[in-house]
């Protein structure tokens, strides 16, 4: 959530800021709103104030004996009490109403963010590793993994509808490899190792910015509502929610595994073969808490994180910056990792690493001690990575002409020492 103050101090740059983003906001409600709030606590401070002087008064008649004088004032004292009463509702509808607008803001992108309309505006900064070479046609990754028995999109869909995967044998056991490995990759750097709850109270969606905007797009149970984790990075970031850290535990680093559970209702009609786009997927999350002045090298370190996993397993990536027309909801900045896919001659992306500076910590009221004041934290979190689009690209980059995977080096301590899945063998 955005500072009020700061919007009201400064409408027509946060008003342009945001535009760069492609939709419009109505800043002048807000702005009237907080001005209602501004005169309303005026009056409530002032009454107050009034009191304060009659009940200094009632003490001195008390002195003097003056009950005539006490009656009166007594009188005046429940008149201006009662003005209170009278005022407190209009701010309370006032402060609801205007905290419902700010939810529904975004956060203002970093000056450093390319200004653009969408995805195609986004620049590409930086590729590692080189793109496969076949000397055969790339089947796509549902092909080749039916045809070794392990995935089966068919009784998925019989069991959950479409855009849901059923992962046998070697299938399974890859996934829950990948899951391994990069837990313990990001264990080793530094990263704290945690296993969150996978269902949330509505405050921590609403502490990391998927409510109330995105509802819509959340799977959750009634009585008692929950939402399903969209991502751990709901779960973790409310691990402090309503605390105030000690400045020298900063920064906070975890290391979090989820399935994560989306209803992708702005992406009717596209990937809908195979595990690219799907309602349940698992995921590893990093998730930092940083001091303010910090954040944008910590952004820069989450990267090369999130980056080391599709290193050490041999595969061809880039990174891309976000334009403004791009950018998430919740993020003042974010870099894009891609990894290539061969059968659809693309990238596709399998990491985002934001930093959403103040953004959460405001809502999720999250603060650390800095001297005697008490200030926000930044929140920065990545995929890394996204398991099943990373076990998608192995099937794809790893393929052979036979039909078989080669399993990356650093996943077959995982595997049993397994060196290629075909099970023409098994």
């Amino acid at each position: 959530m955005l500072d009020l103050r700061s919007v009201c101090a400064d409408l027509d740059n946060v008003s342009t800021r945001l535009a760069t983003r492609g939709e419009s906001y109505d800043l002048g409600e807000i702005a009237e709103l907080a001005k209602r709030r501004s005169d309303f606590l005026h009056e409530i401070e002032s009454t107050r104030a009034k009191i304060n002087e009659v009940n200094l008064e009632i003490k001195k008649r008390l002195a003097q004996g003056d009950t005539d004088a006490i009656k009166e004032l007594g009188r005046k004292t429940g008149e201006l009490k009662e003005k209170v009463k009278k005022i407190e509702p209009g701010l309370k509808d006032v402060e609801i109403e205007l905290e419902d607008k700010l939810m529904y803001l975004p956060n203002l992108p970093h000056q450093s963010v390319p200004i653009g309309s969408d995805e195609n505006d986004n620049p590409v900064i930086r590729l590692h590793g080189e793109k496969p070479s076949f000397d055969f046609k790339p089947r796509p990754h549902w092909e080749v993994a039916e045809a070794q028995e392990i995935l089966d999109l068919k009784r998925a869909a019989k069991l959950s509808g479409s855009r849901f995967g059923l992962l046998l044998g070697l299938g399974a056991r890859l996934e829950r490899a990948l899951l391994q490995f990069m837990m313990d990759l990001h264990s080793s750097r530094g990263y704290l190792e945690c296993w969150p709850p996978f269902l949330v109270k509505r405050e921590a969606m609403e502490g990391t910015g998927q409510l109330p905007k995105f509802e819509n797009d959340a799977f959750k149970t009634v009585e008692p509502e929950f939402f399903l984790v969209p991502t751990a990075e709901v779960p973790v970031t409310n691990i402090h929610r309503e605390e105030i850290l000690p400045a020298d535990t900063l920064p906070r680093k975890y290391v979090a595994f989820t399935p994560c559970f989306r209803k992708e209702a702005g992406a009717a009609g596209k990937d809908t073969r195979g595990l690219i786009r799907q309602h349940q997927f698992d995921k590893v999350e990093l998730v930092k808490f940083v001091r303010p002045e910090d954040s944008y090298q910590e952004l820069e370190t989450l990267v090369a994180d999130a980056e080391e996993v599709l290193k050490v397993l041999g595969l061809h990536y880039r990174v891309i910056e976000l334009c403004t027309g791009d950018l998430g909801f919740s993020a003042a900045k974010c870099y894009d990792i891609e990894v290539w896919m061969p059968s659809q001659n693309m990238y596709r992306e399998i990491s985002s690493c934001s930093n959403f500076e103040d953004f959460q910590a405001r809502r999720a009221r999250i603060r650390f001690k800095d001297g005697k004041k008490n200030r926000l934290v930044h929140t920065l979190n990545g995929s890394g990575l996204a398991i099943g689009r990373t076990w998608v690209a192995i099937v794809e980059n790893y393929q052979q002409k036979d039909g078989s995977i080669v399993v990356p080096e650093a996943l077959r301590p995982y595997m049993g020492g397994l060196e290629v899945i075909d099970n023409r063998e098994t």
